[in-house]
């Protein structure tokens, strides 16, 4: 187990991704990962408690949702409670125009990193609003709030012309995942060179870059956004560019002490599911 990925885990990571790589990897227990997240949850339904680990308020904020559901599908338990009280919680904040807000004005009440900034008054946005529709869609969650997030990301994403690499992420998502097969591949082949032009396809890329696996973690439903030999070699290069110490970090910009550790966790747990997903063997 020297310098491998459960390792590093084991020395880094939160209390919560352990859980989940026990469960995931190790045939521990799923209702461990549960509990664990429910002690991220409020009692409005929302998220926070630096689930996100750039968001360290207590306030619910939308994107630890996304977060949460991300962790709640690889459990394939969009069953529990906790999803209807998110999808109230979200409900609660949801603009006029349908979406959720990228970040409330809460977010000020706490320390959290620099680009997470907002107005008094945030209008909807894809992110995170286009992924968790997607996640609803795809586990069949009958809500109130799917409808009109659905019709806002369709509106949206209609309005794109040149995207940024997470835009491109939440609205590839949205798009894999939505009921409307037809209408999201039509969308996706009007997107596709505009999505493209944000994605690294070097996978030695330096500097903060999103590859391939950023956007097609597993393997995609429906939209054929990368060749099989794209995937492969970036699979090759994931597992050359692993830390001497066994696991992964981010690219991006590490702007207190323990986010480091959080997300060094968070993401080295993410490409073993990759690995995974593809078929490759894991460390």
């Amino acid at each position: 187990m020297e310098n491998s990925p459960e390792r590093y885990i084991q020395l880094n990571a939160r209390l919560l991704d352990r859980l989940r790589h026990e469960a995931l990897f190790k045939g521990g227990s799923k209702e461990r990962v549960l509990r664990a997240l429910r002690a991220y949850q409020n009692p409005d339904g929302g998220f926070a408690h630096a689930l996100e680990p750039d968001l360290r308020g207590s306030t619910s904020q939308p994107e630890p949702v996304e977060m949460a559901f991300w962790i709640l599908d690889e459990l394939d338990a969009f069953d529990d409670p906790m999803v209807a009280a998110a999808c109230d919680y979200l409900v609660s904040v949801t603009a006029d125009d349908g979406g959720v807000p990228f970040v409330l004005p809460s977010v000020d009440e706490a320390p959290h990193a620099p680009w997470w900034r907002t107005d008094a008054d945030p209008p909807g946005d894809l992110i995170p609003t286009a992924s968790i529709a997607g996640l609803l869609h795809k586990h069949g969650v009958a809500h109130p709030w799917l409808g009109p997030a659905t019709s806002f990301c369709w509106n949206a994403i209609a309005r794109i012309e040149k995207t940024t690499p997470y835009e491109a992420r939440a609205v590839v998502t949205f798009l894999d995942l939505v009921d409307d097969g037809e209408r999201a591949l039509a969308e996706f082949a009007r997107l596709k060179d505009s999505i493209l032009a944000v994605v690294s396809l070097d996978p030695h890329a330096g500097g903060e870059a999103h590859f391939p696996l950023d956007f097609a973690p597993a393997p995609m439903r429906r939209l054929p956004l990368f060749t099989d030999e794209t995937i492969a070699r970036h699979l090759d290069a994931l597992l050359e560019t692993r830390m001497p110490e066994g696991g992964w970090e981010p690219d991006f910009l590490m702007w207190t002490p323990v986010v480091r550790h959080e997300w060094g966790g968070h993401l080295t747990l993410a490409r073993l599911n990759t690995l995974r997903a593809y078929g490759r063997p894991t460390p």
